[in-house]
């Protein structure tokens, strides 16, 4: 064991005696492969170093050059702008010159304008002495000649002047008053009319009452009833007045408002016929009549709209349309007179190129406040204009029934339209009842104004008077004269006569020469 000992040391020493070498070998294999490598490192370091230091001179000779380029390229740019601001200068330097020359030259001319207007001021002055010393001559001569001096005499030019003046003043004011007396004639007489046709009295009764025929006498009692009940209920359920008098086989029915007798006359129609009245009966029988009579005024409006072509008004103005049926003006059914209108307005419109339908629609709703203006205070025209208003129309349809009577200004054609529509129907011959007399004593005084006058031979009123014809003797009225004839026989009509519409005033002068051949 003591041997083996030593030899186990000395292997193991041996052994690392043996790697301490090959440790040693390798690192300095490892050392000299480490050293050629940083060498061969360093020598590519160098060479980048030495290519980076090239190549950032290059740049720098490139930038260099790029700079001195602009440099020079921005010099030049400088010295040709400077060039071309000092031929700028040199120009606006002669401009100024001319300028300066010419206003020179103009001040020069207005020195001697200037010195010219002295001079003829310097005359004009002596020129005002000389004719202030010739008026003062003149003055002091017309005070010589005519013995008064200058107060006097201006004292005696006013008192001429204001003779003339009151005497023009009083022919203006006389005129003018004549004039705002017929105004005031005509409105009166037009105010007088609508408060009859709203509240007749005994001579338009024709237009306030209705006749219902009775089968026999017989049929008064029943419809009077025992101790008048009858009739006191027919009157309280329709408002309507009902005289049974000495008028053989017939009843009266007399009221103000044209619906509430048609109401009454219905009803009283459908009694007879049934023969069974008394009171629960009436009342029934009225009942009915006010339905028949509400269907009848909505079929009468809606006939009138779709026979003018006018759609989309409102179903309460059509019913007050219909209402117009029962309404009349001067004996003209307003309802037919509605309907003209819109009609007249239609073709007025279509001529002038204007809407047809706004003016047949304004033409038809004109009217329409007299459907109710007796149960409403106010004009119809007021009355309609609400109405409108109320149910939405247009505002150019509210101008058109506000205008129409020339209330207010027409602020379109169409309201145009309806005026003048409005006085073409209303003024037609036939349209609006007239009374015989009437109307002979309007055609006689028409013959009596032109026979007036001096060298009338002949005259005649024809076409219903609307036109009178006169005759003239050719020896004493010549064709100038006619002209001055026929304007004074218009003015004396104008200032003496009342009529609907234009009379025209036809004056004719014929010259006959007859010889014969022997």
């Amino acid at each position: 064991m003591e041997v083996f000992i030593p030899v186990a040391i000395a292997v193991i020493i041996t052994a690392v005696v043996a790697s301490l070498i090959s440790s040693k070998i390798a690192v300095g294999r490892f050392k000299k492969q480490s050293d050629e490598k940083v060498g061969s490192a360093e020598d590519r370091a160098r060479q980048i170093i030495d290519d980076a230091v090239k190549s950032a001179e290059d740049k720098k000779r490139e930038v260099l050059l790029e700079a001195k380029e602009e440099s020079i390229k921005a010099k030049n740019d400088l010295d040709k702008e400077i060039k071309e601001r000092r031929a700028e200068i040199s120009r606006n330097e002669r401009r100024i010159a001319q300028k300066e020359e010419n206003l020179d030259k103009k001040l020069e001319q207005a020195e001697k304008k200037e010195a010219r207007f002295a001079k003829r001021e310097e005359e004009l002055n002596k020129r005002e002495e000389e004719v202030s010393k010739l008026n003062e001559q003149r003055v002091q001569e017309l005070e010589r000649i005519s013995g008064l001096t200058s107060d006097q005499a201006k004292e005696f030019l006013l008192k001429a002047v204001e003779e003339d003046i009151k005497l023009d003043t009083a022919k203006m004011v006389k005129e003018l008053e004549n004039q705002a007396k017929e105004e005031a004639d005509k409105k009166a007489r037009e105010y007088v009319v609508t408060a009859i046709q709203r509240c007749a009295v005994d001579h338009v009764s024709e237009t306030t009452i209705s006749v219902v025929q009775l089968p026999s006498d017989e049929m008064k009692g029943r419809i009077i009833g025992r101790e008048g009940r009858n009739i006191r209920t027919i009157e309280t359920m329709t408002g309507v007045d009902l005289i049974v008098d000495d008028t053989p086989e017939a009843v009266v029915l007399s009221s103000f408002d044209p619906v509430r007798r048609e109401v009454a006359r219905i009803a009283l129609e459908k009694l007879i016929v049934d023969g069974r009245i008394h009171p629960a009966r009436i009342e029934e029988m009225v009942e009915k009549a006010k339905k028949e009579v509400d269907t009848m005024i909505r079929e009468e409006g809606e006939a009138a709209t779709l026979e003018v072509g006018v759609h989309g008004i409102n179903t309460e103005l059509v019913k007050l349309i219909g209402r117009l049926k029962f309404r009349t003006s001067y004996g003209q059914n307003a309802l037919k007179h509605s309907i003209e209108v819109a009609q007249i307005c239609g073709l007025l419109a279509g001529e002038i190129g204007v809407d047809v339908r706004t003016a047949k629609r304004a033409g038809l709703l004109h009217d329409v406040g007299k459907a109710i203006d007796h149960e409403v205070e106010g004009s119809h025209i007021e009355i309609g204009v609400n109405l409108c208003r109320k149910y939405k129309e247009a505002p150019i349809i509210i101008n058109a029934v506000e205008a129409h009577h020339g209330d207010v200004e027409p602020q379109s054609l169409i309201a145009v339209l309806v005026q003048a529509a409005d006085a073409i129907s209303a003024a037609r011959p036939g349209a609006r009842r007239e009374t015989m007399e009437t109307y002979t004593n309007r055609l006689k005084e028409l013959e009596d104004i032109a026979n007036g006058f001096k060298g009338v031979d002949k005259c005649f009123a024809i076409q219903a008077g609307r036109e009178v014809r006169v005759m003239v003797v050719p020896e004493q009225v010549t064709d100038a004269d006619m002209v001055l004839m026929a304007r004074e026989i218009s003015k004396q009509i104008e200032s003496e006569l009342n009529y609907p519409g234009q009379i025209k005033v036809n004056v004719i002068r014929e010259s006959r020469v007859i010889d014969y051949a022997k």
